[in-house]
């Protein structure tokens, strides 16, 4: 019998729909026409779907024309830049990001990752230098136990989550309100390179379009969307960063929140998730025991993987702080965490060892 491998025609089909997705977004295709196109799988037709919102029979018709004359040229610019067009039921499309109910059509892609436990860390602009501690802890964290760091590189709590992963090695994938081209903010070009080779920026905008206020709330739905669980870190009363843990509890993931000082305007946020019932985060393991797989890799305690302590030996708080470079406050707080987590217990004569 004739024709192409088995699946061939399926591969093609899923291909072409792929392309009218972005034909659609070109055409300036708006949620409505989003929420349609999300109820078809990689083998339906998605333009028959988005014909069905109200009044987008014009849009779906500008939409075939752009297939044709539009989508090879903006295909060819991605991949200039490095950058890929990725639709639903390719296998680097966030798996969990086609459960929610306004996913993009579909997502630009500079690097891979392999999707598994996912954790979005979110918060302020305006972080604290207790912010910046904790969100780069928690990546370095997260990472060494294989978990996916997803989050907005903006300055503050982004920026710092991001490099707490890329530190370790791990993967971290930012979303961005901007297009492929648009390094948002300018100052974090370092920090996107450094992210785009063990992880993915990822952005649902067209080549061109500037970082405008309100792609920022719109991408936090892609945030919280690709994450099993969302933790804030800082944030004000009114911040972008508690927008997208409305949006996760929307969806029905795991909210958990830093609890930070009752004076800092920056806790606000996080404080109030935590009046309203959501999970505390007093250290990293109380993310980990929420995802579905965690695999530390055998990895040692965090004192001796640093190199602060090793086994059968006791130094006290300035002799750690010698060693490590890290003021005294800090590592204060960071002991104590230990000591929560079980790594590291305090003697009785105040020094501390390996437990």
């Amino acid at each position: 019998m004739g024709g192409g491998p088995r699946g061939s025609g399926d591969v093609g089909h899923r291909r072409r729909q792929s392309r009218l997705r972005l034909a659609l977004l070109l055409a300036g295709a708006g949620a409505g026409v989003r929420r349609r196109a999300a109820g078809v799988d990689c083998n339906g037709d998605v333009l028959a779907a988005a014909g069905g919102a109200p009044g987008a029979a014009d849009l779906v018709a500008f939409a075939r024309r752009l297939e044709t004359s539009e989508v090879d040229r903006v295909l060819e610019r991605l991949d200039a830049l490095g950058w890929s067009w990725v639709a639903p039921g390719d296998p680097a499309y966030p798996p969990l990001l086609g459960q929610v109910g306004d996913p993009p059509l579909g997502l630009f892609v500079r690097g891979r990752v392999t999707w598994g436990a996912v954790v979005a860390v979110v918060g302020s602009r305006r972080a604290t230098a207790y912010g910046r501690q904790v969100a780069r802890l928690l990546g370095e964290e997260l990472a060494a136990a294989g978990v996916v760091v997803v989050s907005g590189m903006a300055r503050g709590v982004d920026a710092a989550a991001h490099q707490g992963v890329v530190d370790r090695g791990g993967a971290t994938v930012a979303v961005w309100g901007a297009g492929p081209d648009r390094v948002y903010p300018p100052e974090h070009r370092g920090l996107a390179e450094a992210i785009a080779s063990t992880g993915a920026l990822v952005t649902e905008y067209l080549p061109g379009t500037p970082p405008r206020p309100h792609h920022f709330p719109e991408r936090n739905r892609i945030l919280a969307g690709m994450a099993h669980a969302v933790v804030v870190v800082e944030a004000a009363a009114r911040s972008g960063a508690l927008v997208t843990a409305r949006l996760a509890l929307d969806e029905g993931r795991e909210v958990l929140a830093v609890p930070g000082s009752i004076f800092s305007p920056q806790s606000l946020g996080p404080n109030a998730l935590l009046r309203l019932g959501a999970r505390p985060v007093l250290t990293p393991r109380d993310v980990l025991q929420l995802l579905p797989v965690v695999d530390g890799g055998g990895q040692p305690p965090w004192a001796a993987r640093e190199g602060l302590l090793s086994h059968g030996e006791a130094l006290t708080v300035d002799e750690l702080a010698e060693r490590s470079g890290v003021p005294v406050e800090a590592l204060s707080v960071r002991l104590l965490e230990l000591e929560l987590e079980g790594e590291v217990e305090r003697l009785g004569d105040g020094r501390y060892a390996l437990r």
